[in-house]
This record gives C-alpha cells, sequence and structure tokens, in this order.
C-alpha cells in the first residue's frame, strides 16, 4: 500500500526545486489522494498540460492567470478551481503565491522523485 506517514509538518517537508521559479511540497497521501503545495515566484509558468487525475486546487497567495481548457481567468487568495481528468490547463504567476493541489487518485510521479 502506498501512504504518507500520518502527520507531515511546513519545517519538516522536503521542498523540489521543479525549476524557473517553482516549488513543490507533497504532504499526505495514499493511492486515492494527494495533497500538494506548489510555490511561484513571480512570471513563473506552470506549462500547459494534462494528466488523468481529477485536481481541486485552492489558491492561498498571490494571482495567476489560469487557463482550464481554453478558459482563462484570474485568481487569487481564497480562489479555487476544478480540473477534470485529461483536460489541458496550466497557469502564470502574476504575483509571487502558493497553490495548494488535490488530486485524485494520487500522483505517482510526484513520488518517483522523491
Amino acid at each position: 500500500m502506498i501512504r504518507s506517514k500520518n502527520f507531515q509538518f511546513d519545517n519538516q517537508e522536503q521542498w523540489e526545486d521543479l525549476g524557473n521559479g517553482i516549488k513543490r511540497q507533497v504532504y499526505g497521501y495514499d493511492e486515492t489522494i494527494m495533497l500538494v503545495k506548489v510555490q511561484f515566484e513571480a512570471d513563473a509558468v506552470g506549462e500547459l498540460h494534462s494528466h488523468f487525475h481529477a485536481q481541486v486546487t485552492y489558491v492561498e497567495s498571490g494571482i495567476f492567470k489560469m487557463t482550464i481548457d481554453n478558459e482563462e481567468k484570474i485568481i487569487r487568495k481564497g480562489d479555487g478551481y476544478y480540473v477534470p481528468p485529461n483536460v489541458v490547463h496550466g497557469c502564470v504567476c502574476i504575483e509571487p503565491g502558493m497553490l495548494i493541489d488535490v488530486f485524485a487518485p494520487l500522483r505517482e510521479d510526484f513520488l518517483a522523485k522523491k
């Protein structure tokens, strides 16, 4: 069974530098769900991509230009969005910030790099 430890603490979880002003911190997960924090510097680009996972995201801080299936919106702290499986999406960070992503099922590709 794939499963995280029961508790995660900000000062103990490793940040993975993805380059180009983006860092990721993996939190709790099992085979069905995963929580991930993603930190963006201004002008960082989350390239357009798709995956078979459903994704729900909360904007913890910052301002982003978010694209989901060719629809573009400006999102800020307190906003959120849903990306259905296999739908193209991506973002541009306008003001530095952090996104809190939830994936179902978990992103096994994120664990392969740990």
